[in-house]
């Protein structure tokens, strides 16, 4: 079935010049089991990741006025959240900053977060074949259906929220803090939504690179065969994602 990612008029009248990096991806092995010379590369990919993030935050700045950071506290205002939210991009770099690299798990996390540790862009994934319609990403009315990843009870989202969501609820809470558990990629996910997101007008270009480099180290560790890739801004508001 035919999918879209779609995003509604509700983001663009708060985040005018924010643009999102879309892939969408079959054929990944989340389960993937590396040898010995591609394990070794993407644990290097990670290593060299870990210490490029240091570039990014400026010795004797508290993390919250470092760039990366602080583009992404500043957007967290503009919307209700719920308290304590923060972008994915800010724990990842909180962890770098303390002298705790961040390390291996399973080879689509790895590259994952190597790319975001690189660039110092969120990203996150769903598993796309659990979507109901499409994918959207806007304000939300508020109470509506949302289970996070390894909670017992409903935690909807606040009227005018902004959350990724399709046709039976909230796919991720706070634009991009929090992922439900029904979307949530497994073991056994073969096809991908990927996004990452960039807030900053300066750092558009760092946002294409990281979605070419991602794709490509998808395809050549993971088995991944991209299907669709692009960047969604407010010139170009929907994308297809699954034919």
């Amino acid at each position: 079935m035919m999918k879209k990612f779609i995003t509604d008029p509700s983001f663009w009248e708060l985040f005018p010049g924010a643009a999102i990096g879309v892939l969408a991806v079959k054929d990944i092995n989340e389960a993937a089991q590396l040898g010995p010379e591609q394990a070794a590369e993407v644990e290097e990919l990670l290593k060299n990741a870990n210490a490029a993030a240091l570039g990014h935050l400026e010795e004797g700045v508290a993390l919250s006025q470092n760039r990366p950071v602080a583009v992404w506290r500043e957007a967290y205002q503009k919307f209700p959240t719920k308290k304590g939210a923060r972008c994915s991009i800010e724990a990842l770099l909180k962890r770098v900053s303390k002298g705790e690299p961040v390390g291996t798990i399973a080879p689509t996390v790895d590259i994952t977060n190597a790319i975001s540790l690189k660039y110092a862009l969120p990203i996150g994934a769903e598993d796309l074949d659990a979507f109901e319609g499409d994918l959207h990403l806007g304000a939300m009315a508020g109470g509506e259906d949302f289970l996070p990843i390894g909670a017992e009870e409903p935690d909807p989202p606040r009227p005018g929220e902004l959350a990724y969501y399709d046709a039976a609820g909230v796919v991720c809470r706070c634009w991009n803090w929090r992922d439900g558990k029904r979307t949530a990629v497994k073991a056994t996910t073969t096809a991908e939504f990927i996004a990452m997101e960039c807030v900053d007008p300066e750092r558009m270009d760092a946002l294409k690179a990281a979605l070419d480099e991602l794709a490509e180290l998808l395809e050549r560790y993971t088995g991944a065969k991209v299907v669709s890739k692009g960047v969604v801004d407010s010139a170009n508001r929907e994308m297809l994602i699954q034919e």
